[in-house]
């Protein structure tokens, strides 16, 4: 036999040994774990369940009745003696001295007005004046004089304290306008009066009423 072959036959034989052991274990293995699963299912079957009843506690006795104690009377109770605080001293008595004062001094008196002036006028005058004479033949209107228009036209004028006439309304109309209007203007522009005076003799207004005729001449 030569080198080779008998190199061949020991590979072999090694490869041999090797797979019995294998084998064995994986048999061994399944028996064990087989057995094993058999006789745990077995005794798990056999186990039997049953429920422990505790027996009940026995019953208490009922404790012995007190006996007799003697009675003892309490102890005298003796009141806490009151205790006085000692008398507060009187507060200190504090003089407030307030300073008298004096009354305001009464305020000086006004002087005395005047008296009043005294007049010797003791009734209210009017005012004088005349209107003679106060209107000419030249105040005549000229429409009116071309129109031969004549009338009489009454004026009711207010005298101001200067003796001037302040103000001059028509109260009746000649039917004229011009002769009415030339009436309250000749005398506003031209009457001089003296004033009215009051009951205390000052110059006063005064209203008076005049009645003036338009007559053409010749």
């Amino acid at each position: 036999m030569s080198y080779a072959q008998r190199k061949q036959l020991s590979g072999n034989r090694t490869l041999a040994i090797v797979i019995a052991a294998v084998l064995q274990f994986v048999l061994g293995y399944a028996l064990v774990t087989g057995l094993a699963a058999s006789f745990v299912k077995k005794e798990v079957q056999n186990l039997k369940t049953f429920n422990v009843e505790q027996p009940p506690p026995p019953p208490e006795k009922p404790p012995p009745p007190p006996k007799d104690m003697p009675k003892v009377p309490p102890p005298p109770v003796t009141p806490p003696s009151i205790v006085q605080p000692p008398p507060l001293a009187p507060p200190p008595i504090q003089t407030v001295v307030t300073p008298v004062i004096p009354p305001p001094l009464p305020a000086p008196r006004p002087p005395a007005p005047p008296p009043p002036p005294v007049h010797t006028v003791q009734h209210a005058q009017s005012a004088t004046g005349d209107l003679q004479g106060l209107f000419t033949s030249d105040d005549y209107p000229e429409a009116a004089a071309e129109a031969n228009v004549t009338g009489t036209t009454t004026v009711s004028y207010v005298i101001g304290t200067s003796g001037r006439v302040t103000s001059c309304s028509v109260i009746s109309s000649s039917g004229n306008r011009s002769l009415d209007q030339a009436t309250c203007r000749v005398i506003q522009s031209r009457g001089r009066f003296t004033p009215a005076r009051d009951s205390n003799g000052n110059p006063t207004t005064d209203t008076k009423t005049q009645t003036i005729t338009w007559r053409l001449q010749g």
